[in-house]
This record gives C-alpha cells, structure tokens and sequence, in this order.
C-alpha cells in the first residue's frame, strides 16, 4: 500500500505567467525555479499528445508547500470560470495565512484584484477574505489574530 510522504505542492494552470507570478509574489510567495517542459513525460502525465508548457513554482519563505503555475505553450489553454462562487464543483480556494491582511487586501484592490464577499473574523482568532486574483482564482487570505 502506498502512503504519502508530503504535501508538495497544488498546481493552477493560468493565461498569463509573468502576471500571475507578480500576484503571488506580491503576496510574499518567492520564486523556486521556471521551466519549460514538453515531450513523452508532460504527454504521458497530461494525456496531451504534443504539449509543452511553461511552469514557475513558487513557495512561501523558508519553504513548504508550493504553487505551481504553469500556461501552456501547446495546445492553447482552454478557458475556465472565471467568475466560480465557492459552491462551484471544483479546487475552491489556494489559502496563505498572512500578516497585515487588510493593508493586503487593500494594495490588491488598487490592483484590480478585488474581494468576492468581504473581511470575515472568525470567532476573534482569525480574519479571512476571499480575493479573485488572475484568471478568476480564489485566493484565500487569513490572519491569526487571537
């Protein structure tokens, strides 16, 4: 029987790379490497006979977890939904538990990433906020308070 080892890392296919990238550094993630793969291994996981894409990974400081976006190259991306609510069927939400959430929430807003509903305090421990950040991706925010 098979178990895991770790959580490595969740990976979001996006339109636009270099801006996606500039969002989640933005939100204090740091770039772990960028590739590009293409041939039998990105066919063989993908199913997609002549792919090749472009990834970054990216994890937050002193390591952890990561995100890897990837766009690709061959064949086009095929459009998602943007505008999903958390009822959709589907990946929900990519939580980071922050500092400073509402200076975060605010500089985000300035640009062009706003809030799908508003500031939640849970029970005077946590604040949370929903932000749709590039390509309709819902980011989810939280700050230890209590």
């Amino acid at each position: 029987m098979t178990s895991i080892k770790g959580f490595d890392h969740i990976g979001v296919t996006v339109s636009d790379l270099d801006a996606a990238t500039a969002f989640f550094v933005g939100i204090g993630l740091e770039v772990e490497g960028r590739a590009s793969v293409e041939g039998e291994f990105i066919e063989t996981v993908c199913a997609i006979p002549g792919a090749r894409c472009d990834i970054v990974m990216l994890r937050p400081p002193g390591g952890g977890t990561g995100l890897e976006l990837a766009t690709f190259v061959r064949p086009d991306h095929a459009p998602g939904s943007p505008d999903a609510m958390a009822n959709e069927i589907g990946l929900r939400n990519v939580c980071f538990e922050i500092t400073g959430l509402r200076a975060t929430v605010d500089r985000l807003a300035q640009e062009g990433y706003g809030l799908v509903g508003g500031v939640g305090n849970h029970e005077d421990t946590f604040l949370m906020a929903y932000v749709r950040g590039p390509d309709g991706i819902v980011v989810s925010l939280a700050e230890r308070i209590g």
